[in-house]
């Protein structure tokens, strides 16, 4: 006969799914120059949209 258990079977929290210690990845220095890349050509087109938006109200 199956005995019937509470929630949690009694447990105060559910079991851990994730492990507590994460493995660090090495990346590598290419990883972090193509993030770099990214970045300053990110800047850049934000720079070259708001310079845009002010040269179109300053026509106005």
């Amino acid at each position: 006969m199956r005995r019937k258990r509470g929630v949690n079977d009694g447990r105060f929290r559910p079991p851990r799914r994730f492990p507590l210690v994460v493995p660090v990845r090495r990346t590598s220095s290419q990883e972090f120059t193509m993030a770099d890349l990214a970045f300053v050509v990110a800047t850049i087109a934000a720079f070259a949209l708001v310079a845009f938006l002010a040269q179109g109200v300053t026509k106005l």
